[in-house]
Parts: structure tokens; sequence; C-alpha cells
């Protein structure tokens, strides 16, 4: 359940971004990044000894966070920022949801409950001490964001083993929808202190608190929570709605991100935040791939074909605060941190290339380049280094998104 205060927030900015577009029927478990037919057809993989699944396999079992003996480390006070006046541990939220997301993908796969078991034992720690996301800096909505889509999508995972069941899952709701929750709606609400409509945050804030929103709303069963996320991905006037992320398009079907004239290591971050919300809406009905003649695709292609060592279309990004002050003027696009790798071009490649038959020449490119950076197979959080922007995504796409010509047909 929301809190009062937060249902009313909810319904305020509800009708503060227009119509809502809502759901029919009941929600689908588990419906996040991951379903029980995904499950089925990457088991059906290993059983053939098929690759790149296998290769994936490997690369999940080799991770050091999925191995069984891993430690949760909870904080009562979650804070991030060095300005936030509390001791920044974020990094323990981050290492330890990824290790939990990790051993949940080991047991749905092998069937073994000890990385059941041991998953329960990371949320469970958390549920049971974690009370607040802390501090005055505004960072401490990021971490409500990532880290309450990535806890969600384990919690996801988790609520069909009996272990997990009953007190448990009850906790771990609670936990979503009491210390993460209300700091998503209070940042797409208000931006911290500069108003809904504001252009100071760039698009990934909204995009991680609309993805944590979305999930949470999925989780907890909750038509309300699901409504107002889906409805700021369409509505929202802050820079993470799909209008003003992706607000320009190019004849040769690309699509110029927010954060394109800021860095490359942002710009492919918006992507790693947008693919699970789509991912999840998808899974409980609503295409949000599809929409706006697959935008999301064109951004995708856009950052692949850049950071690929081509030229692409700019146009300059100028930001201007209700007060009329000038907050961005960017006249070119940023090389800085071109041709990152992150864990995250499978779900674009094989939901729009294999799956749906669309141009993404560059997309696959980008997929093609990441997997060989890593042995052959995308990796997860642990694998490209300890700092947070490698723990941003959940990762190992090439073992839960590769789609072959029949997996294709069938999805």
């Amino acid at each position: 359940m929301i809190p009062a205060l937060m249902l009313g927030l909810t319904l305020v900015a509800t009708a503060a971004y227009g119509a809502v577009l809502p759901r029919s029927g009941t929600f689908q478990h588990p419906g996040l990044l991951h379903t029980d037919a995904d499950f089925t057809r990457i088991k059906s993989k290993l059983a053939t000894n098929s690759q790149p699944w296998v290769r994936g396999y490997e690369t999940l079992v080799n991770n050091t966070n999925s191995q069984l003996g891993y430690v949760a480390s909870p904080v009562e006070n979650l804070c991030r920022g060095s300005n936030a006046g509390c001791t920044e541990n974020y990094s323990n939220a981050f290492r330890d949801f990824a290790a939990a997301y990790q051993h949940a993908l080991r047991w749905k796969i092998s069937d073994d409950v000890a990385y059941a078991e041991e998953a329960v034992e990371i949320v469970n720690a958390w549920s049971s001490t974690m009370k607040t996301i802390n501090g005055a800096s505004p960072d401490r909505y990021l971490a409500a964001g990532i880290y309450g889509y990535q806890l969600a999508n384990v919690v996801e995972l988790l609520r069909a083993y009996s272990g997990f069941s009953g007190q448990n899952l009850t906790a771990a709701i609670r936990l979503l929808n009491e210390a993460f929750l209300p700091n998503n709606v209070d940042f797409l609400t208000q931006h911290s202190t500069y108003g809904p409509d504001d252009v100071h945050f760039w698009a990934n804030w909204d995009l991680c608190n609309y993805g944590s929103a979305l999930a949470i709303g999925i989780v907890s069963d909750n038509q309300t929570t699901y409504d107002f996320a889906m409805d700021y991905f369409h509505n929202g006037k802050g820079r993470g709605s799909i209008g003003n992320y992706l607000w320009k398009t190019y004849d040769d079907y690309t699509a110029q991100g927010q954060e394109a004239g800021r860095d490359q290591g942002h710009a492919m971050l918006d992507l790693a935040l947008i693919g699970p919300f789509a991912t999840a809406a998808f899974n409980q009905g609503d295409d949000v791939w599809a929409y706006n003649d697959s935008v999301i695709l064109k951004g995708a292609e856009y950052a692949a074909k850049y950071n690929l060592g081509n030229d692409v279309s700019y146009t300059p990004y100028l930001a201007i605060d209700s007060s009329g002050k000038v907050v961005y003027n960017q006249t070119t696009i940023s090389n800085v941190s071109r041709g990152d790798i992150r864990p995250i071009w499978e779900m674009f490649y094989n939901e729009y290339v294999v799956k749906r038959k669309l141009p993404g020449t560059y997309t696959k490119l980008y997929a093609d380049k990441v997997r060989a950076a890593n042995g052959g197979a995308e990796g997860g959080g642990g694998d490209y280094g300890p700092n947070s922007g490698n723990y941003d995504q959940l990762g190992f796409g090439t073992l839960m998104f590769t789609l072959d010509g029949s997996d294709a047909e069938t999805q």
C-alpha cells in the first residue's frame, strides 16, 4: 500500500501531467525485466549447449557477486551525495542488489535453492534494516531511482520462491513503498526545489525515478503507481519524459538524446534506464518499445552510431528556465567518454532487430562490440569495475535477452 500522503501526491501529479493511460487486467508476475517464458527459453538453450547462451551463463557464474557466501551490508539510512550531510554508503546498495539479482538468476536458471536462499537473505537484511534515503543532496533521488528499480527486480524474481512468501515479501514491498517510492514521486513532481517544469536536471534523473515507480507499482500490484509512472513517460514536464528525452529526430532513423551534448557515458546511461522501463511495460501489455515510430530504437541508433566513431547530426541544445536564465547551451555533441562500454545493447538489438525486424545497424554493431569486450557475452555488476556507473544496469543481456529466429516468432 502507498501511504495516504503518497497516494495524494500521486493523484495530484497524475492530474498535472494529463490523461492517464490505464492498463486493463491484472499484473503479470514475474513481469519486470524477465518472465517465466524467458527462463524456459534460456533453460532450453543451455540444455542443448547452445551459444551464446552458454557463454552468457558462464559469465554470470564466474561473476564474484554471484557466488555463495556473499554477505549483505545493509544500512539504516541510505546516503548518496558528497554534500548530503551524511556519510555516503550507497555503494552498499548497488553491490548488494547486483549480488541479489545475480543469485536470483542463478536460482531461476539452475533450480538450486541455495542461490534463492542467499538472495532472500540479502533482501531480508535490507528490508529489516533500511528506513530512509537520507541527506540534503538531490543525489538521494538518484539512489531512490536506480536502486529502487534494481531492488524491485530482485523482489519480483523471488516472489515465486516459497522461502520468500508471506512476511518476507511483504517487508520488501513495504521498504520499496515507504523508502524508495516517496522519493521517486517527490522528485518527479517537484524536481528538488525547481518545480515540475524543470530544465536543470538531466534526463537520467527522471528516467530512473519513473522507472523505479513503474517497477514498484508492478511488484506491489498497485495500478495507481503504475499509471503515474506510465503517464510521466508520456506527459511529464521534466527532461526525461519521452518527448523531452529523445527530442530531435533525423531522416537517417536516429534521434538525439537530451544528454548527447553532455557526455557519452550519461547518454548511454539514459538508454540503460529506459530499456528496463520499456521491457517491464511491455511485459504488462503496454508496448512502449513501439511508441512514436519506435523512437527508442532511433535513440539507440544515434548513440551507437556516434560512439562507433561515426559523424551524426546534432542540433544545439538550449535550456532556459522559467526566470529566463540559460541553464545549458550545448552547441556541439560531446566526445567525452566516447566509446563507453555498458552491458545494455543486447536488450535493444534483440527487441528491435531480431524480434521486430526493424533496421538497427549501429545497435547491432554496438552489441557486437560490448559482447566482444567481455569475452563474448555482456557481463553485469562487478564485471566492469567497482564504481557506481558500472552497476547502474543489472546486465547479462547476452544470457537473458538473446533470441534466435524461432524465439523471436513466439515472443
